[in-house]
């Protein structure tokens, strides 16, 4: 694929997902956040394997920043323990996603994005009202 064609489809993808985020729910966003945190964990490995470890870094920095406003987001007060595991989970990503980077460790990359995809999995089943408590909010009557 020449460069051109390249950035084409990344313009595209650019605002494919800018478009989507601006009509997302807060858990829809939480859920385009771990796909692109997956999506660049994807590259690196490629990259990795293809020697390309300028890129491999960009796209481990993209991950690892992703991650962080995943955990910024968190909140710590009223999500109890279930904020402060995923608090240590995500952490404890970032502190392995910059071993990976350091040692071009494609074991570790695996690792990060298994536990992204159970994060992912949770996300994805939770029920309806859960995702989107004003949709199943009841109409008040006037009567």
């Amino acid at each position: 694929m020449s460069p051109m064609h390249k950035r084409g489809l990344n313009q595209y993808g650019k605002v494919a997902v800018g478009s989507e985020a601006s009509y997302a729910s807060p858990h829809r966003l939480i859920q385009m956040l771990i796909e692109g945190a997956l999506d660049k964990i994807a590259f690196a490995r490629g990259q990795i394997e293809r020697n390309d470890y300028a890129e491999k870094g960009k796209n481990i920095t993209w991950a690892i920043s992703i991650i962080q406003g995943l955990s910024a987001s968190l909140d710590t007060e009223s999500g109890g323990e279930i904020a402060a595991n995923l608090e240590n989970l995500y952490d404890y990503m970032i502190r392995r996603l910059l071993e990976a980077n350091k040692e071009n460790d494609l074991e570790i990359l695996d690792e990060v994005s298994s536990l992204l995809k159970e994060v992912k999995s949770a996300w994805d089943s939770m029920p309806a009202d859960v995702k989107n408590p004003s949709a199943e909010a009841p109409a008040s009557s006037v009567g």
